[in-house]
Formats: structure tokens, C-alpha cells, sequence
């Protein structure tokens, strides 16, 4: 009987903590799910499976920090489809976010009840390993943030700052009605307060997981907003996504940044997660936040969305997302910050909405359509084919696609390719090249705002706790995915 179940020949293993370069080839044995020898040489003739590596980059796999399961779409089928895109991508873990309120499951009440059903209708789809971030809507879900805690191990909470007075998909609606919070209650900037004390409790009360709760946050100021949108609407001489990011324009962001980091000053929380920012602005204020509070520990992410496509590249209206696509020049600050170590993780924000829910009865009307796109097939290969183009080193590509997020978020066996770590891996062509079609997605929306983008680096094959799901650009298999409680 075979000693080793899984051997990984001849790739390059990407190790976050490296010095820059292009590793040697070295193979990958692994038992269990779990990496048990990574060295040059491994006899094959001790393995019951053996996998040519072809002398690939073999990445750790992606730690997806910002996904949207079941936010168009029924929840246990988008677990399955949306999990399949994501492997294409190279990840193998998907942190989607999750909150009670219209679109999701369109519920209101406790989480206490709403979480066990997230995690049924979850359970046995999916084809990465999946945790949820939750958002404490109300006061009782403040007061459950513990509960969360221990008996789930959600250890990350989310705010959506523009929620207060404007809507999902740019215009205002009935708070109450949204979010299906109780009448009395106010989604507003004295909630966020409270929602960061009520994280600092756990952290006091918790301290076996006080290191990996993190409150994280979509910054945009929901008055700029209304107010601007109402003078793109006046004005008319916007159409497109230029107007939608007229509309909510980059100070906007900046501002609820800048606010957002005193409420962390003044609530004694240092785990901060400033979330898909999208251009100058935003990091711009990010990084003065982090200046002016430096016992804050602020992470800052941005989407690889952002990174690839500007207001004139993406490909029609489909790149409505929030916070908008910007312009070319927010594009190549973006990259700069990447480059400069500004950024401590990039994601999908995958959010797959079909063509029949993304596009109002005009077409053309970008105040109509839904926020919103899928984009985790894309997120290793646009972050492997324009970082190296750039001068971005294949570990510094490890560090921000996989082990910051693992780390911060408290998935401690994910993020590197070492022993006694999930058997987590991406194999990765740098010299493929290849036209996006979203018709060669698994995903099933129809669209994609990357279509027709050349791309220069191709995941060929993904395994998720030694489970190979993707073999030759192709899903395989089963869903292996399970669900990861998180902090201990």
C-alpha cells in the first residue's frame, strides 16, 4: 500500500516568506489533505497518484477574501456554480460575505436562527473550502457577536457605510424595509460605533481569538452621494460608468475612510479591514488613517476588478459594481500601492448576477442596473499576468492573494505551500495566453466586464486539500469544499 496518496512533481513552488525569484522545481507530497514533504526528488514509486507539474508555478491557494454567495442568486445553487468559477481562478478558500435584509436570503431576525440555515443550504456544494464574514444589522445581532464567535467561528463583521440612506444599487430607499431592521432602530454612524465596541468586547471577553476579529468596512459616505448622483441625474452630460462613478465619486470614499478610522481610534479597535478601494483617493486616505492611528492595524484590500478594468475598458455596463470602476490613472495608482506594499490583499468581490437581474427595462441606463459582478476565475491569472509585467515577484503575488488574508482572517492551516498545511494549490502557467470569454466561465452569469481582455498567465490546475478540482483547465470531480470555522 502507497505511503504517500498524492505527489506533486516538478513545479516551483511560490512560499510567501522567499526572497524574490523564480523558485527550482521541487515536488509536493501530501496525505490526508495535508502537506507532508515539499523537497526535489520524492520517489514516485511510494505514491498512489502522481501529478506532472510541468515546472508551473505552484501558488498557494488563493484565499478569496470577499465574495458574494446567494446575494442575486438562490444560495445553495450560486454555493455550487460560483465555487466552480472560483477554482478556474486558482482559489481555493472563499470568504463570502452574508447579512440578514433584502437580496441573500431576504430575511430579517437573529442571526441565531439565520446563520445554521446559511450554513445548511451551504453544506456539501461547494468546490473550495468557504467561511462567512456576517454584518451585525442591529442591535441583537451586536449583542450575538460572541455567540458567533464560539459556536461558529465567524471571527470577521462587516459595515456597510453607505447603507445609512442610500440604496444597494444607487438609489435611496426605505431603510427599514431594506435592511429589516426593527423601526426603532437607525443603520447609521452611531451603529457603527456600537458594532465596533460590541467587536472589542468579543475581544476582551474571547482572547483565545482576539488576534484574528476584525470588523471590516465599506467605506462610501452615502450623503456625498445622493447629493452627486442627483447633480450626474441634473446635468446629463454623463452616461455609462463614468457617470455611475461621477455619482459616487472617489472623495466619497476617502471621507468614510477618514471617518471610519477615528471610530476605531475612539472605540479602542484595532483590527480594521478597509475594503475594495478604488483609486487614489481611497488609499490616499488609507494610509494617512493608518499615519495618524498607528495602533490601529489596518488592512488594505482592493479588488483585482479594479486593478484590470477602468470606466472605458470594461466591457459594457456589466462593470456596475460599488464602489465604481474609476479611471486609468486611479488604475495605475492601485498598481503603485501594490507594488509599494500598500496593499495587503487583493480579491474578487465576486457577485454574480445574471443578465436578467443586472439590466433594468433600459438597457443603457446604468441608474438601473444591479451593482455587482463575478470575477473570481480571473483573480490569479490578471494578478500573476500584469504583477509580473509590472515587476510584482511571485512571492510578494503568495503574500497578497493568499497568506495575508489567511492570517488575518484566522484560517491557520491556508496560505502557504509547507508542512503540515492544507493541501491548498494553484498551478500556474506565466507564459499562457488567452482571451476572456464569459462564455468559458462556470459561473453562470452570461457577461463579463473583462471580455475580450488578453491575458498572459492561466491557472491549469487547482487542488483543495489534495483534492484536484481543476485538472487541465477543467472542473473535476465533486464538491469537496467544507466549511472552515476560524480564530482558535
Amino acid at each position: 500500500m502507497a505511503s504517500i496518496e498524492l505527489l506533486i512533481k516538478n513545479v516551483r513552488v511560490v512560499r510567501p516568506g522567499d526572497a524574490d525569484g523564480t523558485p527550482p522545481p521541487v515536488d509536493i507530497a501530501v496525505n490526508d489533505g495535508t502537506i507532508v514533504r515539499v523537497g526535489p526528488g520524492l520517489p514516485e514509486d511510494d505514491a498512489a497518484t502522481v501529478v506532472d507539474g510541468r515546472g508551473l508555478l505552484a501558488f498557494p491557494g488563493v484565499v478569496d477574501a470577499h465574495q458574494h454567495w446567494g446575494i442575486y442568486n438562490d444560495l445553495s445553487t450560486d454555493t455550487r456554480t460560483e465555487s466552480r468559477a472560483s477554482v478556474q481562478g486558482g482559489v481555493t478558500t472563499a470568504l463570502t460575505y452574508m447579512r440578514t435584509g433584502q437580496y441573500y436570503l431576504n430575511k430579517g431576525g437573529s442571526y441565531k436562527d439565520f446563520f445554521p440555515e446559511v450554513l445548511s443550504l451551504s453544506e456539501g456544494r461547494a468546490y473550495t473550502d468557504y467561511a462567512f464574514h456576517l454584518a451585525p444589522m442591529s442591535a441583537q445581532h451586536i449583542g450575538e457577536i460572541p455567540y458567533l464567535v464560539e459556536e461558529h467561528g465567524v471571527t470577521s463583521f462587516k459595515i456597510f457605510m453607505f447603507y445609512g440612506s442610500y440604496g444597494l444599487h444607487g438609489r435611496s430607499t426605505s431603510q427599514s424595509d431594506f435592511l429589516m431592521i426593527p423601526e426603532n432602530e437607525r443603520y447609521d454612524l452611531a451603529h457603527f460605533e456600537f458594532v465596533m465596541r460590541g467587536v472589542q468586547n468579543a475581544r476582551e471577553i474571547l482572547t483565545d481569538y482576539a488576534d484574528h476579529l476584525s470588523l471590516s468596512l465599506h467605506c462610501e459616505t452615502a450623503e456625498i452621494m445622493t447629493a452627486y448622483t442627483k447633480l450626474v441625474e441634473q446635468e446629463g452630460q454623463l452616461t455609462g460608468l463614468r457617470a455611475y462613478s461621477a455619482s459616487r465619486p472617489p472623495h466619497s470614499e476617502g471621507l468614510a475612510v477618514t471617518i471610519a478610522s477615528y471610530l476605531a481610534h475612539e472605540t479602542g479597535l484595532p483590527n480594521i479591514n478597509l475594503l475594495h478601494l478604488s483609486g487614489q483617493k481611497a488609499l490616499s486616505a488609507a494610509m494617512t488613517m493608518a499615519g495618524a492611528f498607528p495602533h490601529v492595524n489596518f488592512r488594505r484590500e482592493v479588488t483585482i476588478g479594479h486593478l484590470l478594468a477602468d470606466v472605458d475598458t470594461a466591457h459594457g455596463l456589466g462593470g456596475k459594481v460599488n464602489p465604481p470602476l474609476r479611471e486609468r490613472e486611479d488604475v495605475e495608482a492601485l498598481w503603485k500601492h501594490v507594488l509599494d506594499g500598500n496593499v495587503d490583499w487583493v480579491v474578487s468581490d465576486h457577485a454574480c448576477c445574471r443578465d436578467e437581474m443586472k439590466f433594468g427595462a433600459d438597457r443603457d441606463d446604468i441608474f438601473l442596473a444591479k451593482s455587482g459582478f463575478g470575477g473570481a476565475e480571473y483573480l490569479l491569472p490578471g494578478l500573476v499576468g500584469e504583477g509580473l509585467k509590472r515587476g510584482l515577484s511571485p512571492q510578494a503575488i503568495a503574500r497578497i492573494s493568499s497568506a495575508n488574508p489567511a492570517k488575518r482572517y484566522g484560517l491557520l492551516r491556508k496560505g502557504d505551500i509547507a508542512e503540515g498545511h492544507d493541501a491548498d494549490i494553484a498551478l500556474v502557467d506565466p507564459n499562457a495566453s488567452w482571451t476572456v470569454r464569459a462564455e468559458d466561465s462556470e459561473s453562470t452569469q452570461e457577461y463579463t466586464p473583462f471580455e475580450g481582455f488578453s491575458m498572459t498567465a492561466k491557472v491549469t490546475d487547482t487542488f483543495v486539500r489534495g483534492n484536484r478540482v481543476l485538472a487541465d483547465g477543467k472542473v473535476v470531480g465533486d464538491p469537496v469544499g467544507r466549511y472552515q470555522p476560524r480564530g482558535r
